[in-house]
């Protein structure tokens, strides 16, 4: 037996198990970048709509503050009314408005970490696609030299096709790697965006519930209380300003 004859039976063992149409590495890792590229689009839109739904939370803490501000303003003029009724209405709605502030801004607290970290997800995965592509790009390069050189070897060396056979399914073996482990590592991402808040309620709402009214109706009576302390001294100090006044203009006729 030759030389080249024992080359050919030896590379041919090697590669026995390899398909007779092995795919190109550079195809599969082109389809490995498309594929997170795809990921990161997700991401991206993932992070838009957190960002709006945070934005439309403030907007409605907006409305609510003016709703909130107009409803103290009406309970004062009907103090000054003399109608404790409805400054009692217009301080327990603002009482419950009070509380709807208060949960948008747990709500929108919430979404402003979610924000951040998707954030800070898409900066991660952009640099690792980034640095992916380099590497497939590199791999690219070295594949067409290293194909190229398998050429002119096999012409050299007369073995025809089959290093080229042995050169490609080796390649193909560590594209697969590099596919697998850029699938890992996009999970990896999508894992680390976080998870919904529970908002279930539980057994004890309803009595959280008349807590919550009882506590506001006190609150409600102790503006109210303070709002008549806070007229019955405006009022006291204009009628000693008015008693002043009048002493000042009789004086002089007393004296006369």
């Amino acid at each position: 037996m030759t030389l080249s004859a024992r080359v050919k039976a030896v590379i041919k063992s090697k590669t026995y198990h390899a398909p007779e149409s092995a795919e190109d590495p550079r195809q599969a890792l082109e389809t490995s970048y498309e594929r997170q590229l795809h990921l990161l689009q997700d991401v991206r839109r993932g992070l838009a709509e957190v960002s709006t739904a945070k934005k439309r939370i403030e907007l409605q803490v907006a409305e609510i503050g003016v709703r909130y501000d107009r409803l103290g303003t009406q309970a004062y003029e009907a103090v000054a009314q003399d109608r404790d009724d409805l400054a009692r209405i217009a301080l327990t709605r603002r009482a419950a408005v009070e509380s709807q502030v208060t949960m948008l801004r747990e709500q929108h607290t919430a979404l402003a970490t979610q924000e951040a970290q998707l954030i800070a997800n898409q900066q991660r995965l952009a640099e690792r696609i980034e640095t992916f592509r380099i590497q497939k790009e590199a791999f690219a390069a070295t594949y067409a030299a290293s194909e190229a050189q398998a050429r002119a070897n096999e012409a050299i060396a007369g073995l025809g096709g089959t290093m080229v056979e042995a050169t490609q399914t080796l390649q193909r073996a560590q594209a697969r790697v590099q596919q697998v482990r850029a699938r890992a590592l996009a999970t990896e991402e999508l894992l680390a965006i976080g998870a919904l808040a529970d908002f279930s309620g539980s057994s004890d709402a309803e009595l959280d519930r008349q807590i919550t009214e009882v506590a506001r109706a006190a609150t409600v009576d102790t503006q109210l209380a303070a709002m008549k302390q806070e007229m019955l001294v405006s009022g006291a100090g204009l009628k000693a300003k008015a008693l002043l006044h009048e002493r000042s203009v009789d004086e002089p006729y007393q004296r006369g």
